[in-house]
C-alpha cells in the first residue's frame, strides 16, 4: 500500500492547467520533534510537494490554499524521472493528493 498522510502548512500554491485539466500544485511543511544522541530534543522539518488534479478532494478548497493556511493531505508517493537540458538523468518525488482539506 502507498499512502501518506500529511498535516502541515502551505509554502507556496498555485493553480495551473495541463491537458485541459485544473491541478493545483503546492508545497507543505510539516514538523515532528525528536531526540538526538546525545538526548536533546530537536524538530526535523520536511518539505513535500503536492498535486492535486481536478477531481481529487475539494476543488474550491484547492483554489483558496495559501501561503500559511493549514491542510491535511492524503495521497500517495509519486516518483519520477527526468533528464535535464544539459542531458542529466535526474529524480524526483511529489504526493499526488486523493484529498486535501483546509484544517
Amino acid at each position: 500500500m502507498n499512502e501518506i498522510r500529511l498535516r502541515g502548512v502551505v509554502g507556496r500554491a498555485e493553480v495551473n492547467h495541463v491537458n485541459g485539466r485544473q491541478v493545483c500544485n503546492f508545497s507543505v511543511v510539516t514538523e515532528s520533534g525528536t531526540v538526538d544522541r546525545e538526548g536533546k530534543s530537536a524538530i526535523e522539518t520536511n518539505w513535500f510537494n503536492v498535486a492535486a488534479w481536478n477531481g481529487r478532494g475539494s476543488i474550491t478548497e484547492l483554489y483558496n490554499i495559501q501561503k500559511g493556511a493549514w491542510v491535511e493531505v492524503i495521497g500517495r508517493m509519486r516518483l519520477r524521472k527526468y533528464t535535464t537540458a544539459e542531458n542529466e538523468e535526474r529524480h524526483t518525488s511529489d504526493v499526488l493528493a486523493h484529498s486535501v482539506s483546509l484544517v
